[in-house]
C-alpha cells in the first residue's frame, strides 16, 4: 500500500510450513493453552510462497483436523480479498473457528482506496461482510480505518464512516493518517492536522455506538467466557467480559472457559454471571 511502512521493515511474507504450525499449536495445547491465534502481517497470502496449493482456509482446517483437543482457533487481521473459498467454508462449517474477523477495510471510498492501492473496492468490503454473516450468522467484524489519506475530503470521509454501518462492524481500529518518510502517501496532498484529528474522533465516537448496538444485542444470552485476568476474559465474539461470580467466593484462573448468562454491559464490555 502506498501508506505503509512495514515492507521496508520486514522484507516479503514468508510462511511458516503447515507442519511446523500444526506441531506448535499441539505443543501449545499440551501446555493448556485453550485459544490459538494465527497471525502475520498479512495471513491471506499464507502458502502463496510454498509448494503446493494449501491456503489459509487449508491450514486452519489442517490445524482443527490434527489437534482436536484445541477449543478455540482464531484469525487476527486479514484482507478480505485473498480470503479463499475454503476459509469461507471454514467459518460455516467449523465451530472452533471462532466467529470474528477483523478486517484491513481502511477507507470506504473508492478514489481513496485506489489512491492507498488497495485491492479492494467499497463494493468489495460490504459483498464480503455480507457473505460472511450469510456463512455464519453470528460473526462480528472488527476492522481498520484511517482517518485523513491524503487528498481526503468531506465526502470521501463520510463514505468511510458510513461504512462502520454499511458493514455492520463492532470493534474498531482508528487511525490518524501519519506520513511515513519514504512511502507514497508522504508525497501526496497532506489533510490539516486539525482535520484529521476531528474525523479521527468522528470515527472513534460512530465506532463506539456501534459496539454499543451490539453489546446490548447480547444481553439476556448465554455466552462461553475464555478467562485471560482475574474476573475478565473474551467471548468467541472477541467481546471483553466481565465475570460476576455466581456464589461468594468465586474465581478462575487464566485458560479457564466458564459459561455465564449476559446480564448488562458499560459501553465498553459485557457484564456476565457464571453458572
Amino acid at each position: 500500500c502506498t501508506f505503509c511502512i512495514i515492507p521496508f521493515g520486514r522484507g516479503p511474507s514468508r510462511s511458516v510450513p503447515a507442519g511446523e504450525v500444526v506441531a506448535q499449536v499441539r505443543r501449545l495445547v499440551e501446555g493448556g493453552t485453550r485459544e490459538v491465534v494465527l497471525t502475520g502481517v498479512d495471513i491471506t497470502s499464507y502458502g502463496s510462497d510454498l509448494p503446493g496449493a494449501l491456503r489459509l482456509g487449508g491450514l486452519v482446517r489442517k490445524i482443527l483436523a490434527h489437534v482436536p483437543e484445541l477449543e478455540r482457533l482464531r484469525l487476527s487481521s486479514i484482507d478480505q480479498m485473498e480470503a479463499d473459498a475454503d476459509l469461507l467454508l471454514a467459518l460455516r462449517e467449523e465451530p472452533r473457528l471462532m466467529p470474528h474477523l477483523h478486517l484491513s477495510l481502511q477507507a470506504g471510498h473508492d478514489m481513496i482506496l485506489k489512491r492507498m492501492k488497495r485491492r479492494h473496492s467499497r463494493a468489495d468490503a460490504v459483498a464480503f461482510c455480507e457473505k460472511a454473516r450469510e456463512l455464519r450468522p453470528d460473526i462480528v467484524f472488527g476492522a481498520d480505518l484511517i482517518a485523513g489519506f491524503p487528498t481526503e475530503t468531506e465526502e470521501m470521509f463520510e463514505a468511510s464512516e458510513a461504512l462502520i454501518d454499511d458493514c455492520g462492524l463492532t470493534h474498531l481500529h482508528v487511525f490518524p493518517f501519519s506520513p511515513r518518510q519514504g512511502t507514497p502517501a508522504a508525497r501526496m496532498p497532506q489533510v490539516a492536522g486539525p482535520v484529521i484529528k476531528e474525523r479521527a474522533a468522528r470515527l472513534r465516537e460512530a465506532g463506539r455506538r456501534a459496539l454499543d448496538r451490539r453489546l446490548s444485542a447480547e444481553v439476556g444470552r448465554r455466552v462461553e467466557v475464555l478467562v485471560e485476568r482475574p474476573e475478565r476474559g473474551h467471548t468467541p465474539q472477541f467481546f471483553e467480559a466481565s465475570l460476576e461470580s455466581g456464589r461468594d467466593g468465586d474465581h478462575w484462573p487464566a485458560g479457564s472457559l466458564i459459561a455465564a448468562s449476559v446480564v448488562a454491559h458499560d459501553g465498553r464490555m459485557l457484564l456476565c454471571k457464571a453458572g
